[in-house]
């Protein structure tokens, strides 16, 4: 079915299908996309590709390798790419503008495309195909990013189960439909446990401490919500403006017992949005599915397609960034405690205590705070910053087109010229709001690849944040941190967009091993920190004025303020993960493995009715399952790459265009080590990451 009927019988042209259809070359009509037309686009969408991959698979010529790169590979590029640009809006809307209906028509989608990737990975002539591909004489003829392509696929299919006998490709499609379901349930919980919590008050003196910029957004969303006074949610702004200022202590706890038992059996709505069921399940499905494909463990089956081989050396490496940073965070706390003690009568700190007094703390060092640094950060100027730095370093424009079709009116839409070439697009969508889901992150809505009929597809990345809305007349206001999260996103955005390969599978952030992939986001980061950029994405909201340098030198001052215990809280949770998968059995007490983490990592123990686990989105309902360490390995990389610009020029446009060239516009078309090296004259070590973390001895 290709169109819907109205009330009148007219027939209305279904937008997914349009939006899909091979000679479509705009971007999704989101204004247009309904509920009801989600799941016939699907059916239509999945019965042409398999009966087009079963046409090409009939013809005798197309299993010629001589033809196949041409005859199959293409035209199997262009069925990925038709399913991609269908379902990439619907994603992208179940997660920025869930509702009931949207929610009901995406789950009902998900046993269905799980199936037929399945179908996909486990269609023995269409493996024989790429075999003979490889196999042929002329394979050392092919481009190297054809042959990356088959290499790939050719892994693939060994991981989604060709080489089993029938029963067990049976059972390995029943795991991954089940799998699917699981990831899309443990986010919906999370998110509605969270949005579920609110807090409403009349009186001023209980929020007493919290930035005037929060006190006026719970103002305008108790109006919102037709109420006097004062409605907090548990959005991650609001969460941290809380538990970082607020001098009711009681309030802190509040709100901390229900941000770190979302979801669980724990807190104000323990076992309603209960995870622990889906977390055991979860599990359990991942190891078997490993099993089932010759792997001891789940982890090593992740590792499989990533940088690091074994379950053994992630943990050695984590261990190692562990040895190296726990004294100087068990330093940092005791300093915390001794100055909490001190200047407040606080004997003993509370996981709801220790962002307030540390808050304090930085005030008294360095006289400077994150609320103080947000009306010399207002979106459109570290927009305007963040654009000319690119500028600068990779020679790349970005201009507002508010003609390109979006969600909701606070998105904005972005053309990416290189040069005078329009080289890709981006939406960006900054705000939190109520159906989004917390966080932010960067997806892609289409792929930079040659179409078979010679075109170029340009590709467009979503990237979404969460920063609170304008209020009143100010435009929106950001901390450091949130522009550092900005900045990080932009980095995979680039490395999406800039690509310049042009098959699928390898282009812009596919085919990149999972643990390089955070390499461009975390190097973006840094110029976040050094005073010539700041410069250019600073600027008083109200009077323009540039950020003061008393107050640049002090933010610089307290860079590395608690680096350490941030450090050993990311490790703790790279170690509960990768420990997770690689030792888990039937019997696994899934809480008692973080408590075991925690005892060897941690420095302050969070309380018995902390369930992280719960909420922990990166390895339950995203990619990150055994590679939630990538964050601390791609560090590595993207430390020692900024160091180059360190030794040569933080603007050094000589080497941005170098770092784009050799790192951004490849893709996953080679081998991330090697392009690494090719930029940097070595392999990487981990010097530069213990600087900029400030525990270099």
């Amino acid at each position: 079915m290709t169109h819907d009927q109205t009330a009148s019988g007219a027939l209305v042209p279904n937008p997914l299908l349009l939006s899909a259809s091979l000679n479509h070359s705009g971007l999704p009509p989101f204004k247009s996309i309904l509920p009801e037309h989600i799941e016939p686009a699907l059916d239509q969408v999945l019965a042409d590709n398999r009966a087009a991959l079963k046409a090409l698979l009939a013809d005798p010529a197309n299993h010629n390798p001589t033809n196949a790169v041409a005859q199959v590979l293409k035209p199997l590029e262009e069925l990925d790419d038709r399913l991609s640009r269908l379902w990439s809006p619907v994603g992208h809307l179940n997660a920025v503008m869930n509702s009931d209906a949207l929610r009901k028509a995406y789950n009902a989608c998900l046993p269905k495309l799980s199936e037929y990737s399945a179908e996909m990975g486990q269609n023995l002539d269409l493996c024989n195909v790429f075999k003979a591909i490889r196999d042929s004489a002329q394979w050392e003829t092919l481009e190297q990013v054809e042959r990356k392509v088959v290499e790939n696929a050719l892994r693939d299919f060994h991981l989604s189960g060709v080489d089993l006998p029938t029963e067990k490709q049976t059972r390995y499609k029943e795991i991954r439909k089940r799998l699917s379901e699981l990831s899309s349930k443990f986010s919906e919980n999370v998110l509605d446990c969270g949005q579920a919590f609110s807090y409403h008050t009349t009186d001023a003196n209980e929020l007493a401490g919290l930035p005037d910029s929060q006190l006026q957004a719970a103002r305008q969303a108790a109006q919102e919500k037709g109420v006097e006074g004062y409605w907090l949610s548990l959005d991650v702004p609001v969460y941290l403006a809380v538990i970082t200022y607020a001098e009711n202590r009681a309030l802190r706890e509040r709100f901390y017992r229900a941000y770190c038992t979302r979801a669980s059996d724990q807190g104000p709505f323990a076992g309603q949005w209960d995870n622990n069921p889906l977390i055991k399940e979860t599990l359990a499905l991942r190891a078997e599915l490993a099993q089932l494909l010759g792997y001891a463990t789940y982890a090593e089956y992740s590792l499989a397609t990533k940088m690091a081989k074994t379950p053994a050396e992630v943990l050695s490496f984590l261990h190692d960034l562990a040895l190296k940073s726990r004294p100087a965070a068990q330093k940092e706390l005791d300093q915390l405690r001794a100055f909490a003690r001190e200047r407040f009568g606080q004997e003993e700190l509370q996981a709801w205590d220790t962002p307030f007094y540390s808050e304090k703390l930085k005030q008294e060092r360095y006289s400077i705070s994150q609320e103080e640094l947000r009306p010399y950060f207002p979106l459109p100027k570290v927009l305007s910053g963040f654009f000319s730095i690119v500028g600068t370093l990779f020679g790349v424009r970005f201009v507002a087109n508010d003609a390109v079709e979006r969600w909701h009116d606070d998105v904005h839409y972005f053309d990416v010229y290189d040069g005078d070439e329009l080289i890709a697009g981006c939406y960006l969508d900054a705000y939190a709001r109520s159906g989004k889901r917390s966080g932010a992150w960067m997806d892609d809505c289409r792929m930079r690849r040659r179409r078979a009929d010679g075109s170029l597809q340009l590709p467009v990345a979503y990237l979404t944040c969460n920063f609170n809305r304008p209020v009143g007349d100010a435009p929106a206001l950001l901390t450091h941190d949130e522009v550092t999260t900005l900045f990080h996103e932009f980095g995979h955005g680039l490395h999406h967009m800039l690509t310049r390969i042009e098959a699928a599978p390898v282009s812009g952030i596919n085919g990149v091993a999972w643990d390089a992939v955070e390499l461009p986001s975390q190097f973006l980061e840094n110029w976040c920190w050094e005073p010539d950029a700041l410069r250019l994405m600073s600027g008083h909201f109200n009077t323009g004025e540039p950020l003061p340098q008393d107050m640049l030198d002090k933010m610089l001052a307290a860079k590395h303020f608690q680096t350490a215990m941030f450090m050993v809280r990311q490790l703790e949770f790279a170690m509960f993960d990768m420990r997770l998968h690689a030792e888990y059995t039937r019997e696994t007490d899934v809480h008692k493995v973080l408590q075991e983490v925690r005892a060897e990592v941690a420095v302050l123990q969070p309380p018995a009715f902390n369930r992280f686990e719960c909420s922990f989105s990166h390895i339950f309902a995203g990619g990150y399952a055994a590679g939630y360490y990538s964050y601390k390995w791609a560090e590595v990389l993207s430390a020692d790459a900024f160091a180059r610009f360190e030794e040569e020029g933080i603007l050094n446009a000589h080497v941005g265009r170098a770092f784009k060239h050799m790192i951004l516009e490849k893709g996953g078309a080679q081998d991330a080590m090697d392009l690494f090296v090719k930029f940097r004259g070595r392999k990487p070590t981990v010097d530069a990451l213990l600087r900029h973390s400030g525990l270099a001895a």
